[in-house]
């Protein structure tokens, strides 16, 4: 009697425990007129705990609805068919989008001599950033836009996973590139490991454009100039006018950052 017993409790038990899948649930998204690709990440909704921008030493807690996140940063395979190929322009107006805003080239190599071909688009402004995501909207007909800081740290965190705190510079190293292994230079994007949720480079390589708990730009995660102290899911940074120093136009470029090779962005679309 008592071996039945044990063997029913034991069947409760395991129909009681589903199997949960660790594999990422993603979507590739092709660039119309181009061999261009990028996939997404699928991120469940949650809730993250952050600094409350009215009382910075007060948290806060968010909601966050699932979204679709770019698996890696936006390279300039992606980047540079919107702001430098022409060759797209009939399919553009095919979408529609034969009015949007685009930026001249900056001064200099495009890639600043870092590489291009899967490497991380850099140095463009907030404004830059979000005209990209304007114009993929429009030709794929799908929502995309920069993440908000709440997304962007949920995602970082991976659910609670990392803490927006830094890492030892050893365990840094698998994930990150930062300014002790980097060499001074962006890397192409996903030759570190993933974040828990599978999710690329989410820490250093680039910092990241997102939009912040107060509305404002905000730049997000550390870069492969800053130490392992500065780069973790907590670290911030905001344009200040060192980023455009040596812009020789008056006004400065609204498009582009002469000073500024350590930013790029990430891409969201909504469900």
């Amino acid at each position: 009697m008592r071996t039945n017993t044990l063997l029913i409790v034991l069947a409760l038990m395991f129909i009681a425990v589903p199997v949960v899948s660790q594999q990422p649930k993603t979507q590739t998204v092709r660039i119309p007129g181009t061999t261009v690709e990028f996939e997404l990440v699928y991120i469940p909704p949650g809730t993250i705990e952050l600094p409350d921008p009215e009382a910075p030493s007060k948290m806060t807690t968010v909601e966050v609805k699932g979204f679709w996140i770019g698996r890696t940063e936006v390279t300039w395979d992606e980047y540079g068919t919107y702001a430098f190929n022409s060759d797209i322009k009939s399919t553009e107006k095919e979408r529609e989008a034969d009015a949007i805003a685009k930026p001249s080239k900056p001064y200099g190599a495009i890639d600043r001599g870092f590489g291009y071909e899967g490497n991380p688009a850099i140095g463009m402004t907030y404004m830059g950033a979000t005209r990209y995501c304007e114009w993929l909207s429009r030709m794929t007909g799908k929502k995309f836009r920069l993440p908000t800081e709440a997304e962007w740290e949920y995602v970082a965190q991976a659910g609670g996973r990392w803490k927006r705190e830094p890492f030892s510079p050893e365990e840094l190293n698998k994930y990150a590139w930062y300014s002790a292994n980097a060499d001074n230079k962006p890397h192409k994007v996903a030759r570190k490991q993933p974040n828990p949720w599978g999710i690329f480079d989410i820490l250093g390589n680039v910092k990241e454009w997102c939009q912040g708990m107060d509305g404002k730009p905000v730049a997000c995660g550390g870069s492969f100039q800053d130490p392992a102290e500065e780069v973790h899911p907590g670290a911030r940074s905001y344009q200040d006018p060192s980023w455009n120093m040596t812009d020789p136009q008056y006004p400065k470029s609204r498009w582009w950052l002469s000073d500024a090779p350590f930013v790029g962005l990430r891409v969201v679309m909504e469900e």
